[in-house]
């Protein structure tokens, strides 16, 4: 091999070492935007629970896949609008009374985050707005099917490789023969490695004001950034352990799986 040959090859290795970094580099910064509720980062997140132990005899089981998109917009310098969707897919086998089994829609939630671009001087990320219920359920037994409105709001932090915080929303019916009147809490805290691995810990607790009952499963998700060829992804899982939840709602341990589709700027 002469030296011009010698050159152009450890010139194309240097490249190519040089392109997985980047490539490492950026999967590890979608990764800490994935724990950011309201990073400006288009992504559609679906969400696969399994949870069991349902019905007054604790003999039911049921299926959730919540179809999660996240779509931002720059309204100015300074501020984003982060829209964020949750339909929920369902489907329930024994834990209905009267009935074996139904799958269909939930009802939607949507929300409308107003948040700066910019960190606070205190290193803080917020974002704050309203939140709707949206009357999709295709039966009863999937959803209140209920016009509602109410308003949310999140804040977090992000400091080297751990992000920790908080989202909550709270719903009330409107004109509907229901009464809603519901607080939902996310408090949150992840750790994402230089491998884009994100090890996730966080509750999404419910409370009911009409029933004064609490819903309380606690998740544990882990996470990886990788490419499949030309899309980004995000895929993973974990267990979640309903701590608290009404006598005929899951109880003890269920499955979460994830993947995630990112569509970076």
């Amino acid at each position: 091999m002469n030296l011009r040959l010698l050159r152009c090859s450890i010139l194309a290795g240097i490249g190519a070492l040089s392109g997985t970094a980047w490539a490492e580099s950026q999967e590890e910064e979608l990764a800490k935007q994935l724990a950011n509720p309201v990073a400006a980062l288009i992504s559609v997140p679906f969400q696969l629970n399994y949870d069991q132990n349902l019905g007054a005899d604790r003999n039911g089981s049921h299926w959730i896949l919540n179809v999660q998109p996240v779509v931002p917009f720059d309204l100015s310098d300074d501020w984003n609008l982060i829209s964020r969707t949750i339909l929920p897919i369902a489907s329930i086998d024994g834990g209905l009374p009267g009935s074996g089994s139904e799958t269909g829609l939930g009802d939607t939630v949507q929300s409308l985050f107003l948040s700066p671009k910019k960190p606070s001087a205190g290193g803080w990320i917020w974002g704050a707005g309203p939140v709707f219920l949206l009357p999709t359920s295709t039966d009863n037994s999937l959803g209140l099917g209920e016009w509602g409105a109410g308003v949310t709001g999140v804040a977090l932090k992000q400091q080297g490789q751990w992000t920790y915080g908080g989202l909550t929303n709270h719903i009330w019916d409107i004109d509907g023969d229901t009464d809603i009147n519901q607080t939902f809490l996310q408090p949150f805290i992840s750790y994402t490695n230089s491998n884009a691995w994100t090890f996730t810990l966080n509750t999404e607790s419910t409370y009911n004001w009409e029933t004064d009952q609490w819903s309380v499963p606690i998740n544990g998700v882990v996470t990886k950034v990788t490419q499949l060829e030309d899309q980004l992804i995000s895929v993973g899982g974990g267990v979640r352990y309903w701590a608290d939840g009404p006598d005929s709602g899951p109880d003890g341990w269920g499955v979460r799986l994830v993947a995630t589709l990112l569509f970076p700027k």
